[in-house]
């Protein structure tokens, strides 16, 4: 019989925890991520309360990812009128990877290169799957998406963020097809609200409406 090995020594091998526990109940394997695993109350909850920019925007509340989103669903459907509902609901969730790994700015995700966006593609994915979409998205859905969530940020960066109009449109290029917007920023209450029942008003049209490309 082989000796046992000390309690200490097990601890030292044993991997770490890869999950976290959410306030459903469900606990979620950031790692190896399960459509079973991820519920649309988590997802709100978390990017309710995720600031983008860091935080470093003007006025006493952040701006959330929440917010955020509910503003590229909306620039979608400026730049495709009567886009069908399951695409705008990709836009809805393009962020939603971020309710558990939080919102990192472009450079520092470019630092952390492909370690990162393993892990968040994952997630995407798990996602995408357990709201009934494609895993990975058509190229042309995914192309419509980053336009508008860029010309989201491109307001973000003037109006919140400190930008100057020509640094901002250097980085993120000016917004074509959709609706100057002045942002005003929503209590993390309300962007959770308004967030969830957005996914409900596209839930509702999935339902009603037949299958379209």
């Amino acid at each position: 019989m082989a000796p046992r090995q000390p309690k200490a020594q097990k601890r030292e091998q044993a991997p770490p925890r890869a999950w976290q526990r959410m306030l459903s109940g469900r606990r979620l394997d950031l790692l190896d991520p399960s459509p079973l695993d991820i519920e649309i109350e988590d997802i709100a909850h978390g990017l309710a309360r995720v600031a983008r920019w860091n935080g470093q925007t003007i006025g006493p509340r952040p701006f959330t990812v929440a917010q955020h989103s509910l503003i590229v669903e909306q620039f979608c459907e400026e730049l495709h009128p009567g886009w069908p509902a399951k695409w705008r609901l990709a836009a809805l969730l393009h962020d939603a990877p971020e309710f558990v790994i939080g919102d990192m700015i472009s450079p520092f995700k470019a630092a952390l290169a492909d370690g990162y966006k393993s892990i968040e593609h994952r997630l995407q994915q798990a996602i995408h799957l357990r709201f009934s979409l494609p895993a990975d998205l058509p190229i042309r859905i995914e192309k419509t998406i980053k336009k508008a969530d860029r010309a989201s940020a491109f307001f973000e960066a003037i109006q919140l963020a400190g930008f100057e109009t020509s640094e901002a449109r250097k980085i993120f290029g000016g917004p074509r097809g959709v609706s100057l917007i002045t942002l005003n920023v929503a209590s993390t209450e309300e962007a959770q609200k308004q967030y969830l029942e957005k996914y409900q008003a596209l839930s509702e049209e999935l339902t009603a409406l037949p299958a379209r490309k």
